[in-house]
């Protein structure tokens, strides 16, 4: 079985160092990350479809910076996306030189059933928690997620 973190009975809750909570959160992702099967995708292919679902047309060169990829090496992912019809490429009609990536409906489809599967494996999670726990990770998580938008957001 696995150790409770938090103990009903304990009104205090047990300090953890920087470095236990980031193998939790890396945990958390691997496996978080790893229930999601649809489409048989990379990490890196989700994480552009996902991002394109999301934020919608996107120059190739703004993609790359956004995922931390190279411009080669984004250019053979979108390649490949596009050749399983899960993007496609178009003309940014604010500049007739661009190019815009975009997601197909099928793509759009993938990532939604893809983010429903992690979704449903990180809800599996939490369920096994007390309900303590399951409490403090539905108020840690998105406040987590807040303060990261906060300190990405342009100054």
């Amino acid at each position: 079985m696995h150790k409770r973190v938090m103990d009903p009975a304990t009104p205090t809750v047990p300090e953890a160092a920087p470095e236990d909570l980031i193998i939790a959160v890396e945990r958390m992702v691997r496996y978080v990350r790893q229930s999601a099967v649809t489409g048989g995708l990379s990490v890196a292919a989700s994480a552009v479809l996902g991002r394109l679902g999301r934020e919608g047309p996107c120059r190739l060169t703004d993609l790359a910076r956004a995922e931390g990829a190279t411009q080669p090496n984004m250019t053979q992912l979108v390649t490949r996306l596009e050749r399983a019809d899960l993007v496609r490429r178009t003309a940014d009609r604010s500049d007739g030189r661009g190019v815009l990536v975009e997601a197909t409906d099928t793509g759009l489809e993938v990532s939604r059933q893809r983010r429903a599967e992690r979704a449903h494996a990180l809800d599996l999670l939490i369920a096994e928690l007390s309900e303590p726990e399951q409490q403090a990770v539905r108020i840690a998580l998105p406040a987590l997620a807040r303060a990261i938008q906060d300190h990405q957001a342009p100054s």
